[in-house]
């Protein structure tokens, strides 16, 4: 039997379990796929050694702070500064961002006519693959942070004018994640237009707040859904190679 598993700090929302332990089924493979619910990400060799642990995912908050616990990072994850997805071979832990891969298939099926001006929400992780996309497309982008040090603009001094000239508008953050499903970003959505382009990095739930705004808006939306599997088959053909 071999297993896998995802580490985060809180995995109620997440789909991975089902995703990964269906797709075993269907394929015949003896493997099995668990959620850790952690609270030091320092406990991941004790973690890796109880489980016998081939490869896992991470979450959030731990895709930057599990870096220093693993062993080597492709050439991505070392340029994006996160890790979503790590292989064990050969007692070496070797990290991943797969959530590359999600991104570039969102903003594929997004369909966006030309490069807009992007405004991504958050700068975490998640984030800095988001960032790392646009940069590799030629998409402009500016970032809204909590922390007036890592963003162009917080939530707090965000003009309005930045929200209606960015037609591009990334939701990097954990916020509406189900089950805080009425929780949305705090941006001044009246300035959306049907020219807007609206991604959410959550899919759970498959339309939140954010979306809704969106949508009322008349804006084109798009959740995390194609991001998640996109990123799922690209782990587990990491896993497998």
């Amino acid at each position: 039997m071999r297993h896998f598993g995802l580490i985060g700090k809180s995995l109620s929302h997440s789909f991975s379990a089902k995703f990964f332990n269906g797709k075993f089924k269907a394929e015949q493979i003896e493997a099995d796929y668990q959620l850790f619910e952690i609270e030091d990400v320092a406990t991941i060799d004790s973690l890796i050694k109880e489980h016998n642990l081939e490869g896992f995912n991470v979450t959030i908050p731990y895709k930057e702070s599990i870096i220093p616990h693993l062993d080597g990072l492709t050439k991505e994850a070392h340029e994006i500064g996160a890790v979503n997805c790590v292989v064990i071979k050969n007692g070496q832990k070797i990290g991943h961002n797969t959530d590359l891969t999600g991104i570039e298939a969102s903003l594929h099926w997004l369909d966006i006519d030309s490069n807009p001006k992007a405004l991504i929400l958050g700068t975490g992780g998640a984030s800095q693959a988001v960032q790392y996309a646009l940069t590799e497309l030629g998409i402009p982008f500016d970032l809204i942070s909590r922390d007036p040090a890592k963003g162009n603009y917080t939530y707090d001094n965000l003009p309005v004018e930045v929200v209606a000239e960015s037609k591009l508008i990334i939701n990097a953050t954990p916020v509406g994640t189900w089950p805080n499903v009425e929780d949305a970003p705090r941006i001044p959505y009246a300035y959306l237009t049907p020219e807007h382009h609206l991604l959410d990095l959550v899919y759970n739930p498959p339309v939140t707040q954010f979306l809704d705004y969106g949508n009322q808006r008349g804006a084109r939306t798009m959740n995390g859904e194609v991001m998640f599997l996109a990123q799922a088959a690209a782990g587990w053909k990491i896993w497998n190679e």
